[in-house]
């Protein structure tokens, strides 16, 4: 009986356990299982935090082959929620997200290096304010499974940080707020 190349490949891979196959997840911000959080000091005297209750991504994740990880995430800028009405409407305004005219940040990736004991440096694309440049993200895996539901989901964690002025936004909070930092969870459930 002969075989072809393709028919062996297939044969193959459905000997293979699930796990070791990659896996496409989309981010549950459905259940509430994701966030998307910032710290930035403000004036250099304290902490200002809030979040994004918006957004939605994708991504792509293969245990024997981590570099080949792909992540996208789009935010709807006007979410932004510090925890202050007048504070947020502010935020909102073209002083600093514009969301008017750029109603959307997005992070597409561009690389995935893998490192030691479940991390990583994720690379891509984030836009906000209508700027696009070039980023990397410490990523941490947390863990996967099964989950109640008869799903199976795997979780992520990472953290960047950027200046604002590279991204357009001109407004000064003084010489120690140059910088916003970004920790992001994410919780995705594989794809059927």
């Amino acid at each position: 009986m002969r075989i072809t190349i393709t028919r062996f490949l297939k044969i193959c891979l459905l000997a293979l356990p699930t796990s070791a196959l990659a896996a496409d997840y989309v981010i549950d911000t459905k259940g509430a299982h994701a966030f998307v959080q910032f710290h930035i000091k403000h004036l250099g005297y304290s902490w200002l935090v809030g979040r994004f209750n918006t957004f939605a991504g994708e991504f792509s994740y293969d245990e024997a082959n981590p570099e080949a990880a792909k992540v996208s995430v789009t935010i709807d800028t006007a979410s932004i929620d510090s925890n202050h009405a007048e504070r947020d409407k502010h935020l909102r305004d073209d002083e600093f997200l514009n969301v008017e005219k750029y109603p959307q940040a997005k992070f597409v990736s561009t690389s995935y290096r893998e490192l030691a004991d479940g991390r990583g440096a994720l690379q891509g694309d984030f836009t906000l304010n209508g700027v696009t440049r070039p980023i990397t993200i410490e990523v941490s895996h947390i863990g996967s499974g099964d989950d109640p539901w008869g799903g199976y989901r795997r979780g992520f964690e990472g953290r960047t940080s950027f200046a604002l002025a590279d991204f357009g936004i001109k407004r000064s909070l003084g010489p120690a707020s140059r910088e916003v930092n970004l920790w992001l969870g994410v919780e995705g459930i594989r794809k059927k």
